[in-house]
């Protein structure tokens, strides 16, 4: 049996060599972990929850809080902490199992920290196919935090199933000068730090900013915690499960897998693809219905549209 084939087998068995051994080969783009995402695709479970905000929001703290949770229901935690700034390295990694050092040692948590260089389809796929993996692991939910409000934050934040914004008072012009239409990326927006002066006046800028959502949006929940002595926490545990609840695993799965088609037809050149889907499967509409009827994963798709590119490109270049 080749090692891809006892990658594959031990992420079903929630073995954390093979785990940690299908992250490595996510980080470094590796060719085989196309293979080894159509295999496991069809295993994922549970739901997922995007962490972002500005830095010194206390996300970190806010995590750890989440970690603390869900353990105590018996659940097994993937977290996936993103740094924009570091390569795929262990460096990274330590820096994070410091602010969550109390869960470091626990099996039933796995923490991997990921930088955005080095994958082709950059932050969001490298983060989107680490997910996949820890998803089909078992691991529910799987925490994705990320660092700041930008544009490769917001791709994140929209891979996860529930999205919770993270602000604090004190920021001033960093909240101010958020792009238009950031505050619509969070689920949730969570005020955190909330014993601290200039709570109301933020809440009040945040809700009045919600105020000019175009209609027919829904608009975010906004809860006020401190994630460090605990207040408001039930509040946002709520919140959370009222948002999980909304969709069953087979709704989530089927959104996961258009969602997750869509970004390999970018990664692959979006007009491009476009037209290979019609000659190879009749279209985008005929290609998602084999995808929600379990006949093929997005990864099988992507594989065979850049085969076929790849081949027509050779055949032009031997005239």
């Amino acid at each position: 049996m080749s090692s891809t084939d006892d990658i594959i087998r031990g992420i079903g068995e929630g073995s954390i060599r093979a785990i940690a051994r299908a992250l490595s080969m996510v980080e470094n783009g590796s060719a085989d972990s196309v293979e080894v995402l159509d295999k496991v695709f069809s295993l994922q479970s549970g739901f997922s929850i995007g962490v972002t905000g500005p830095p010194g929001a206390g996300k970190s703290t806010l995590v750890s809080r989440m970690i603390s949770r869900y353990r105590s229901q018996e659940n097994t935690v993937g977290v996936i902490a993103v740094d924009p700034s570091s390569p795929f390295t262990g460096g990274a990694l330590l820096g994070d199992r410091i602010r969550m050092q109390s869960h470091a040692s626990d099996p039933g948590v796995f923490i991997r920290s990921m930088g955005s260089r080095g994958h082709l389809g950059g932050l969001s796929g490298a983060t989107r196919d680490a997910s996949l993996v820890l998803s089909a692991a078992g691991y529910s939910p799987v925490i994705i935090e990320t660092v700041g409000v930008g544009q490769a934050e917001v791709e994140v934040a929209d891979l996860a199933d529930i999205t919770l914004l993270v602000l604090v008072p004190g920021l001033g012009d960093d909240v101010q000068s958020m792009k238009a239409g950031i505050m619509e990326i969070g689920d949730i927006i969570i005020l955190n730090k909330a014993d601290r002066n200039g709570i109301d006046q933020l809440e009040s800028y945040v809700r009045a900013s919600l105020e000019l959502m175009p209609p027919g949006i829904r608009k975010p929940e906004v809860v006020r915690v401190s994630a460090v002595n605990g207040d408001g926490l039930e509040n946002l545990w709520k919140a959370i499960d009222r948002l999980a609840a909304i969709h069953s695993d087979e709704q989530r799965k089927s959104r996961s897998a258009i969602k997750t088609l869509n970004e390999i037809l970018k990664e692959n050149g979006l007009l491009f693809a476009e037209r290979l889907l019609e000659t190879q499967y009749n279209g985008r509409e005929a290609a998602e219905e084999l995808i929600l009827s379990g006949t093929l994963s997005p990864y099988a798709i992507g594989k065979k549209l850049l085969e076929t590119a790849e081949g027509m490109l050779k055949h032009n270049g031997s005239k």
